[in-house]
């Protein structure tokens, strides 16, 4: 008989990390699962410690491939299930679960009957855990059987990893992870919100994030990485594409709702990284933020607050060292204010 759970670790390169990772997996109070481990070319002991699990435990299983990124070895995990399952989950290889976050989703699942469910999370430290601000609003409460028309805060729940799928919904939408590239969640979380019938939103933490530290940062950790800022440009544009292809007259105010968020909520993280950004990554920032911004368009634009179409002013004119003067200034005052607040 198959397991009701399939769970999927894409690994490279995370010989430091992927013990305590698959330890968590291991230990879940929900039992029945299989977990199916991808080993994406790692040059490291990555596949030697996967090998040790699957060799002490029959539900975890290796699957190796030459390295494609996380996107491609996310989707062969996902050809790999066993035939039946119902549930399909994800986990990046350096981050670790709490012990009863499986049981929690599937239990959820079972009641409501919804297509997926997504919990929040909590950031990995060295010195302990602490809240996710990206989680903060969508999972402040919990609301079962919803949906991001009536939780339009759900826009930023891009992860694929703080998630159970019913596997059916999984399959039914047909989406597959972007490939060669970062960010790569978002184009297939995003729409997973808007085709499902209704999502189980669930406060309490299910999944621990981990923040590298002491020079063993992720690339997407890097605040001032061209690549980095493209292919997170190049992710929101897959959403935006994934959304205007849709023939429903309601897609339009989805689309809206996602480009008015982008401008409030994304592209003002980039902001703060010119300061810091060296000629090649303000390059890379007028270059493809301009190109957003253009697909946009300029009605959304003129709705936002003055200091918000100010830094978007001076982004389109290429005026990034002014851009940066504003910025450090907008970050005095925003310390200042935290300081009169203690």
């Amino acid at each position: 008989m198959a397991p009701r759970l399939s769970v999927v670790v894409p690994v490279y390169n995370v010989e430091r990390y992927l013990a305590e990772c698959l330890d968590s997996i291991a230990a879940q109070s929900f039992t029945d699962f299989e977990c199916v481990l991808v080993d994406d070319g790692s040059t490291d002991s990555s596949a030697a410690v996967a090998e040790q699990y699957t060799a002490r435990d029959p539900r975890f299983r290796l699957v190796r491939q030459p390295n494609r990124g996380l996107g491609a070895a996310r989707n062969t995990g996902v050809r790999h299930l066993a035939h039946g399952t119902e549930y399909v989950a994800f986990v990046d290889s350096d981050d670790t679960l709490p012990a009863h976050a499986y049981r929690l989703m599937i239990s959820t699942l079972d009641e409501t009957g919804s297509d997926f469910a997504a919990g929040n999370a909590l950031r990995l430290r060295s010195t302990g855990l602490e809240p996710s601000h990206v989680h903060r609003r969508p999972f402040a409460e919990t609301r079962l059987r919803t949906h991001i028309g009536e939780l339009p805060a759900l826009v930023t729940d891009r992860t694929a990893w703080n998630k159970v799928y019913r596997r059916s919904f999984h399959a039914s939408a047909g989406l597959e992870y972007p490939e060669g590239m970062l960010y790569e969640d978002a184009p297939v979380s995003i729409p997973h919100h808007f085709l499902a019938k209704s999502v189980d939103v669930l406060s309490e933490p299910v999944y621990h994030w981990r923040i590298r530290e002491d020079g063993d940062r992720s690339i997407t950790q890097r605040r001032t990485d061209p690549r980095g800022l493209a292919d997170r440009v190049r992710s929101i544009e897959l959403v935006r594409g994934w959304l205007l292809d849709r023939p429903e007259p309601v897609f339009r105010e989805h689309l809206r709702a996602y480009d008015r968020n982008t401008l409030v909520e994304e592209v003002p993280m980039f902001f703060w990284t010119v300061p810091d950004g060296d000629r090649d990554y303000r390059h890379a920032y007028h270059r493809h933020v301009t190109r957003l911004l253009s697909a946009i368009g300029p009605d959304l634009l003129a709705e936002l607050p003055p200091f918000l179409r100010l830094k978007y002013r001076l982004t389109v004119a290429g005026r990034l060292h002014t851009l940066a003067t504003v910025q450090r200034a907008h970050l005095r005052v925003r310390n200042t204010r935290k300081a009169l607040r203690r």
